[in-house]
């Protein structure tokens, strides 16, 4: 923990060089990357990774995890359908690793963001933060109260399975402004500030994040790609949850367009 509070106030900028080997990988693949220099949700991201390893033996899809930023260049990028940012943080890539992610990203790949994948350590990546999340991270609670969040798209595939008022427990994030009337976005659910305190109280800092119309979980379109940004799953229990997994194999799914028939994907890809 004292090291993870450490990389928070001075990230590393190591980058890496030498790609990792990937092994033999059967469509449909997805990269589940956990790099951090910053902040290591350490607990979160081991029992994550288990469970994404889980969805893909029941859904039949290859994973391949790493926290090495030289697997994205654009040979290994070509052979994955979807890349997992989870919880990512501290600017992990170099120009040219962000730059191959941009390309594969807008040419029709899927980007699932998951929790400190939208803080605020990936500011000084701006097209990451204009094109992919929308909004700038300005704070989250100490504390991780249970609250009831809003489901707005209980049509959307990745939202399906929920009640209109799920009932669940985080360390709440704030950004500078809703993303809902951005291109691209929808947003499939919320949080009512009524329901909990949107104040981050550390040490010496008190400091409002409210933000009013306040989006939780939301997709959007990059160029051709696709990206499901949630910012949910501070803690390794946020992964044990059968509605959190339902949650996340939906948004593989999606944005690797995996559930559409094939032509539906095919017109999906040159459409879009």
């Amino acid at each position: 923990m004292v090291r993870s509070v450490y990389r928070a106030i001075r990230p590393s900028t190591s980058y890496d060089t030498e790609p990792p080997a990937l092994p033999e990988l059967a469509a449909p693949a997805f990269l589940v990357f956990s790099k951090t220099n910053g902040f290591r949700h350490a607990d979160a991201i081991q029992t994550g990774v288990k469970a994404l390893r889980g969805i893909a033996e029941r859904r039949g899809w290859s994973l391949f995890h790493t926290e090495n930023g030289a697997v994205f260049d654009t040979p290994i990028l070509q052979r994955v359908r979807v890349l997992v940012w989870h919880n990512v943080s501290g600017a992990p890539l170099s120009d040219s690793q962000r730059a191959a992610v941009q390309e594969w990203i807008e040419g029709g790949g899927g980007f699932v963001g998951i929790h400190a994948a939208l803080d605020d350590s990936h500011s000084a990546w701006e097209w990451y933060q204009r094109a992919v999340l929308g909004a700038s991270f300005i704070g989250h609670t100490m504390d991780h109260p249970r609250v009831p969040i809003r489901v707005e798209q209980r049509e959307h595939p990745t939202m399906a399975h929920l009640a209109s008022r799920w009932e669940w427990a985080d360390e709440w994030y704030s950004f500078d402004r809703s993303v809902r009337d951005q291109d691209g976005v929808e947003v499939l659910a919320s949080l009512d500030e009524s329901t909990y305190e949107p104040r981050m109280k550390l040490l010496w800092i008190d400091k409002e994040i409210a933000m009013g119309d306040h989006p939780i979980i939301w997709t959007r379109r990059v160029g051709a790609g696709r990206a499901f940004l949630s910012a949910l799953g501070h803690n390794g229990s946020a992964f044990h949850a059968a509605e959190y997994q339902a949650v996340l194999e939906g948004a593989i799914a999606w944005c690797g367009r995996l559930d559409e028939p094939d032509a539906e994907r095919h017109r999906s890809e040159t459409n879009e």
